[in-house]
């Protein structure tokens, strides 16, 4: 057998192709779309000269305070609040200054980024363009392993990622820092799966965080479950000391920043248009700016919606944005403004609506309803609203209900708390009042949308419900609480109860149990809570007889409401039925 011998130059040139050949497997495993200047996402939204100075200027400051200790940033924030806006804006900014190391925008919609497959070598890929001993050490590993691109992405971070990193640095062909050390990651819950959002957030923890790595990771998401709970406090959970969370709806007033580009991108629109009316520098008028910073409740979504309608080539600015401000969907127009707006609800609704319904114990409730129905009761749409744990109560919903059901809305409600009433006060607001017009919009909501007859009848029959239970020691303020919620559902008529539901409430001594537990008690209760009840009760006498030709049920119901407002009267309620 001859012998073989390989020369070192033939050694090199065999393992540099190798090594090309890894990076060239690494090529066809990325997601370019997701790229920061990707071609697929040319029309990214960025933030407006003169606005958003603050956060920018505290996410640059964090991005570049290399020996600050929480290097992970997680910024949360509404639907609609320009999250994606800023992350393009400091990636843009990053890239000027030389300290982008990569980004990654995941998109709900695009197949090739709405999952975990390709973020790994989309991240290497660019930190590998940063510096040859990296992009050396990346093929390497790749040609060690050729299947690394079906392994979990802890392996392939590491694999990929921090060991490539670790030995560039060690051979002397990297230096740690100067390296660009910024990763950028947005849209976190456009990342399809709760489970794999969560095992990103570990990957990051486990792999660049516990290592010792010079990267800043900035994540921008939506106040969903999987970065909620990484970042909980109570009980401490595994990202909370080691990230800082800026809650951006929270922490910064938009309002002036919206009014600035309403002003700016309007009257650009205006002074490019063929509409004298559109060029005169009364155009906008101050009043419409104002009712479209109103309508925008501090999210610029609302705003460039109402940009990029008016900017419509096709007919005038003007007309289009008088459309905006007096449109309403009962004025039989056709033009659907808010649809992008509209289209964005729908998402997020029917999502959390499908993840809610996959859950065992609701018991089948009406997630639609259940989100109307406490949409109402925070508008103050039937006088003072009921705490969200009360109002819960009155669904017959188990304590803490409310947070099960709004538990994939938090990019468009909060729940505010009051800790100086007795009771923990808990309120429903949303962020958005354009998504409280949503819901009361069949025409904007479409197949979600609930009728407020709907959600009325379910009131009124869940506090008749409540009434029958066996419980004896339900608490005062209770009781109070159901009959009040009653009368205001109900508008003191029975109108919004089925009639089996009425029969059954009457067979079932409805009445009497509420008898009952009102004892005495007419002088503690306000007036209008008794004059609501005897005005339902009477109303009930009338339909039993006239309309069910029930009148043994009446009867029953009427020796009930003779005592209640004979009771009445002696407190002075004086009202005549």
């Amino acid at each position: 057998m001859d012998n073989v011998s390989f020369h070192s130059s033939q050694h090199v040139h065999s393992t540099q192709d190798n090594r090309k050949e890894g990076w060239k497997m690494l090529l066809e495993n990325i997601a370019s779309n997701a790229l920061h200047d990707s071609r697929a996402r040319f029309d990214a939204p960025t933030c407006d000269e003169d606005t958003r100075v603050e956060v920018i200027k505290e996410l640059m400051d964090w991005v570049q305070d290399r020996e600050a200790p929480q290097r992970l940033l997680c910024m949360t924030g509404a639907a609609g609040a320009g999250k994606s806006a800023l992350q393009q804006t400091i990636a843009g900014k990053c890239l000027k200054s030389n300290t982008l190391g990569s980004a990654f925008f995941f998109s709900a919609g695009d197949p090739t980024r709405n999952n975990l497959t390709h973020i790994v070598p989309t991240i290497a890929c660019q930190l590998g363009l940063r510096n040859s001993a990296l992009r050396d050490a990346i093929g390497k590993a790749i040609e060690e392993d050729p299947l690394i691109f079906e392994k979990a992405i802890g392996i392939q971070m590491d694999t990929l990622i921090v060991t490539p990193f670790q030995r560039a640095c060690a051979s002397g062909g990297l230096d740690s820092s100067t390296f660009p050390h910024a990763i950028l990651i947005d849209g976190l819950d456009e990342c399809s799966g709760e489970d794999n959002q969560s095992e990103l957030l570990t990957t990051i923890k486990h792999c660049l965080l516990d290592n010792d790595l010079p990267f800043r990771i900035f994540i921008a998401s939506r106040p969903e479950w999987a970065i909620r709970s990484a970042l909980d406090n109570n009980p401490e959970d595994y990202l909370y000391q080691l990230a800082y969370n800026m809650k951006l709806s929270d922490m910064y007033d938009a309002t002036g920043d919206i009014r600035r580009y309403l002003w700016i991108r309007l009257r650009g629109i205006g002074s490019r248009s063929r509409d004298r009316r559109a060029r005169s520098h009364l155009w906008p008028t101050k009043e419409d700016i104002e009712k479209l910073v109103a309508a925008a409740s501090g999210q610029f979504i609302y705003a460039a919606t109402v940009v990029k309608y008016v900017s419509e080539r096709r007919g005038s600015p003007v007309d289009r944005l008088r459309a905006v401000i007096d449109w309403t969907p009962e004025g039989g127009q056709q033009t659907r403004p808010l649809e992008p707006l509209d289209i964005l609800y729908r998402n997020i609704l029917s999502t959390a609506k499908q993840l809610y319904e996959a859950v065992d114990t609701n018991r089948g409730r009406d997630f639609l309803q259940l989100i109307r129905a406490h949409q109402m009761n925070s508008d103050y749409r039937f006088g003072l609203p009921h705490s969200t744990r009360n109002f819960d109560e009155i669904l017959s919903l188990e304590e803490g209900g409310d947070h099960v059901l709004f538990s994939d809305l938090h990019s468009l409600v909060f729940v505010r708390q009051d800790p100086t009433i007795t009771r923990v006060w808990e309120q429903i607001h949303f962020y958005h009042r354009s998504f409280s017009e949503f819901l009361d919009s069949k025409f904007r909501a479409q197949h979600l949308f609930v009728s407020e007859t709907r959600v009325r009848q379910y009131v009124a029959e869940s506090c008749l419900q409540k009434l029958l239970q066996e419980e004896d020691f339900m608490e005062d303020w209770s009781l109070s609480m159901i009959i009040d919620a009653l009368v205001r559902y109900s508008g003191n008529q029975t109108a919004y109860v089925d009639n089996l539901r009425l029969i059954d409430f009457t067979r079932n001594n409805g009445w009497g149990r509420i008898d009952e537990r009102l004892s005495s008690r007419v002088e503690t209760d306000p007036f209008d809570i008794w004059s609501g009840l005897v005005r339902f009760t009477f109303d009930a006498i009338q339909r039993l007889n006239d309309d069910l030709q029930e009148h043994e049920l009446a009867d029953i119901a009427k020796s009930y409401f003779d005592q209640w407002k004979k009771r009445c009267q002696e407190y002075g309620f004086k009202e005549k039925l």
